[in-house]
């Protein structure tokens, strides 16, 4: 991304994911007690490489989750995910920070965060794409929704065919890359100022802040950063082997 904002050749972006689903979401592998922030490049100041615990969960999870999230979705030319499949927790802080998105018919979306202890995902724009009470709804249940429900509720610009997902995304890159660049630039940041001026910012921070709270919750109870008592049967092995 470091690059290509730069080249003025490249008007318009395109996230799309291999394979049958779009992103699983999150590793649960990860060993809680051991996180290296020297493996990062870090931009972030939370905390050095040598923090440990609570600190360096909260550093890393500010740096390449939230702070990621946060530096795409200010990207200064259009993007737009194009999904297909499932789009699991982890995987919506890569398409809603997104300028666009377009769903094949067989994308699913879901924040299971709560069946695992947590008050949903860390970039928690769930507000804004879903609206207040169906996003209480989703998160409350941790229910799938469905690509056509995405479009009703606003959340993706169109729906399209499986088979002609990538073929509608690059058509509709390229009536945008018709646009003179600066003023893309200029009406994006526009339209992001206005949602930010609606509070999202410093929703984003106090949500932020309550996620980890759960994950501190979570390793006092549980000795690891998720409740694994409703995690689904597959992550059963990884929740049972707990940190030395």
């Amino acid at each position: 991304m470091c690059i290509r904002d730069r080249d003025d050749e490249v008007k318009v972006v395109i996230l799309a994911g291999a394979g049958k689903d779009f992103s699983a979401g999150h590793d649960l592998h990860e060993h809680p007690r051991s996180v290296d922030m020297s493996q990062y490049k870090v931009v972030g100041t939370w905390c050095g490489f040598g923090c440990v615990g609570s600190e360096a969960q909260m550093a890393r999870e500010k740096e390449i989750y939230l702070g990621f999230s946060e530096r795409w979705r200010n990207f200064a030319k259009p993007t737009i995910a194009e999904v297909q499949g499932r789009c699991i927790a982890g995987g919506l802080m890569l398409v809603w920070p997104c300028d666009l998105i377009v769903a094949a018919d067989d994308a699913q979306f879901i924040d299971n965060t709560v069946s695992m202890g947590l008050s949903g995902a860390e970039f928690f724009n769930h507000p804004w794409e879903l609206g207040v009470r169906k996003a209480k709804e989703l998160l409350f249940t941790s229910d799938w929704w469905s690509a056509a429900e995405a479009l009703r509720l606003g959340m993706v610009n169109h729906v399209v065919p499986r088979d002609e997902l990538s073929t509608f995304t690059l058509e509709l890159a390229k009536r945008i890359a018709r646009q003179p660049l600066f003023a893309l630039k200029l009406t994006k940041e526009a339209v992001n100022a206005a949602q930010d001026a609606q509070g999202r910012s410093s929703a984003m921070q106090t949500s932020f802040a309550l996620h980890q709270l759960g994950h501190a919750h979570n390793m006092q109870v549980f000795g690891m950063l998720f409740d694994p008592t409703l995690v689904p049967a597959q992550f059963t092995k990884v929740a049972a082997s707990k940190p030395e």
